[in-house]
C-alpha cells in the first residue's frame, strides 16, 4: 500500500493484537509490541488559571474543536467565572465531559486555532512530555479510543449541568498504547497530518461552492421589498416584476392526523440537512412511539416549517420531503403546493428573500429558541414568484449547482473514509 510516497506493510506479528497495528511502516516492522502507557504517565495535566490575562474564552464543539465562545453560544458566557478558567496555549490538549452524537463519552481536541487561549476549568486540560509526539495521539482522540473505555466510568449519566460523571483519575488512566521509537510516532502523524491537509483542501472546495450558490440565490431572487431580482436570465429581462402572491394562494395547510398511530416512521426537518428520518438524524427514536396518533403525516414533496431556531436557520428552516411518507410533530406546520412541480420553492425555502417576513409577524417568545407564529400569519407569507418558465429555468441551474456540490462532498467524504479506515490499522484495537 503507497500513501504520500511511504510504502506500509502489514506486520508479520500477529501477537498482543491490542498492542500491534495491522499496518506499521516498513522500517518498523521488526520494532516489537507498542508499550502499554496510561495518559497520566504520557502527560501532565495543566490547571494554571487565567487570572488577570486578556485571553479570548473557547470551548469545544464536538465534530469541529476549538471554537470562540461568541462564535458558539452567540456571546462570551464566561462571565464571573472567567479568571477561574485555565490558560491553554497552542498545541495542547483539552477533555469536554459534555456527551454528544460524535463523542458520546466527551472529545479531546488539541488546540491549533488559536495561540493561547482560555478554557473552562470544567475540563481536563494536559500536554504531553517531550519525548511524545502530540500530534501522534490526535488519530487516538479523533477514532473515540478513549471514550470506549471511559464508558465504564459512567455509571449515572450527566450531571445537572450537563457534564458526564468522570474524576479526573478515571481520565488520567486511560490506555494509549505508544510505539517505543519516537520516529514511528512521528511518521505516523506525518502520515495523518498529510492527509488532513488534502481533507481540509477538499473541504474548502466545498464551501467555496456552497458560497457561490448563497451568492448566486441572493441575486436570482428578489432582495426585500422588490419584486425583481437584480439577475434574470437573457430571456426574461423583459418579463417584468414577480407577482407578489400569498402563501395560502399557491399551497394548503397539511392537518391530517396519524390515526391510530399506524405510520411508525418519525421524519423531522434539520436546518443543515432539511427532512430526513429521526433515528438517522439523532442516532435514536426522540418520540414516544405510543403517541404518534397526534403527529401530523407527512407525504412526499410536502414541505414542513422547524420554528426552531439555530445559526444554520435564524428563523427556522422550510424544507421539502424528499424522503417519503411519515409522521412530524405537531409542533411543526406541514403544506403543500397546489402545482406539480415545486423544485423552485424548494430552492426558494432555501433562500433568505422569506426571513424578514417571519421576524416580522413572529416572536421568539420565553425560550428564545423557538419561532412563535400564527398560522394565519404564516400562511398568508409573501412569495415573489415569476412565470413557470423562468421558475424553471431557476430552478435547473440551482439543481445543477447542487449536483456539484453533491460530487465534491462525496469526495470530500470519500477522503474522510481513507483516513478513519487508515486509522484503523495504524492504531491497534480497543484495549477496553
Amino acid at each position: 500500500r503507497k500513501f504520500q510516497g511511504w510504502k506500509c506493510m502489514r506486520s508479520k506479528s500477529d501477537k498482543k493484537k491490542s498492542l500491534v497495528p495491522s499496518l506499521r511502516f516498513p522500517e518498523f516492522r521488526e520494532a516489537g509490541a507498542w508499550e502499554v502507557k496510561r495518559l497520566g504517565e504520557l502527560a501532565s495535566r495543566i490547571t494554571g488559571r487565567v487570572g488577570s490575562k486578556k485571553l479570548i474564552p473557547i470551548s469545544i464543539s464536538s465534530g469541529v474543536g476549538f471554537v470562540s465562545q461568541a462564535e458558539k453560544f452567540g456571546r462570551d458566557i464566561s462571565g464571573k467565572q472567567y479568571e477561574k478558567y485555565i490558560a491553554l496555549e497552542r498545541g495542547q490538549f483539552s477533555y469536554n465531559k459534555g456527551n454528544s452524537k460524535t463523542f458520546p463519552q466527551g472529545s479531546i481536541y488539541q488546540l491549533q486555532e488559536f495561540e493561547d487561549a482560555a478554557v473552562p476549568n470544567a475540563f481536563y486540560s494536559f500536554e504531553f512530555k517531550k519525548k511524545y509526539v502530540p500530534e501522534f495521539y490526535n488519530g487516538y482522540f479523533e477514532k473515540n479510543f478513549h471514550g470506549h473505555q471511559l464508558a465504564r466510568f459512567i455509571t449515572s449519566g450527566a450531571r445537572s449541568d450537563g457534564l458526564l460523571n468522570i474524576s479526573a483519575a478515571d481520565f488520567f488512566s486511560i490506555v494509549l498504547p505508544t510505539p517505543t521509537n519516537r520516529d514511528e510516532q512521528q511518521k505516523i502523524a506525518h502520515c495523518l497530518s498529510s492527509l488532513d491537509e488534502v481533507i481540509g483542501l477538499q473541504a474548502k472546495k466545498v464551501q467555496a461552492l456552497k458560497q457561490h450558490k448563497k451568492g448566486l440565490m441572493q441575486q436570482l431572487f428578489p432582495a426585500e421589498g422588490e419584486t425583481t431580482p437584480r439577475l434574470r436570465f437573457p430571456e426574461f429581462r423583459e418579463a417584468g416584476a414577480w407577482e407578489v402572491k400569498e402563501l395560502i394562494k399557491l399551497a394548503g395547510r397539511g392537518t391530517e392526523r396519524n390515526q391510530k398511530g399506524k405510520i411508525k416512521r418519525v421524519l423531522t426537518n434539520s436546518a443543515e440537512h432539511g427532512v430526513l428520518d429521526q433515528r438517522e438524524y439523532f442516532d435514536k427514536d426522540i418520540a414516544i412511539q405510543g403517541n404518534l396518533e397526534n403527529y401530523f403525516v407527512v407525504d412526499q414533496g410536502d414541505f414542513v416549517y422547524n420554528p426552531r431556531i439555530s445559526s444554520f436557520a435564524p428563523v427556522g428552516p422550510i424544507s421539502r420531503n424528499d424522503v417519503g411518507k411519515g409522521v412530524m410533530s405537531p409542533l411543526y406546520t406541514v403544506f403543500s403546493f397546489r402545482q406539480s412541480d415545486t423544485d423552485f420553492f424548494a430552492h426558494y425555502f432555501n433562500s433568505s428573500a422569506w426571513h424578514s417576513y417571519m421576524r416580522k409577524v413572529g416572536s421568539t417568545g420565553a425560550r428564545h429558541d423557538r419561532m412563535a407564529i400564527s398560522n394565519s400569519d404564516f400562511l398568508a407569507m409573501p412569495l415573489s414568484v415569476p412565470n413557470p418558465k423562468e421558475q424553471q429555468k431557476i430552478a435547473h441551474c440551482l439543481s445543477s449547482l447542487d449536483e456539484v456540490i453533491g460530487l465534491e462532498s462525496h469526495k470530500l467524504d470519500a477522503l474522510k473514509n481513507l483516513k478513519k479506515g487508515l486509522m484503523q490499522q495504524l492504531f491497534p484495537q480497543d484495549v477496553a
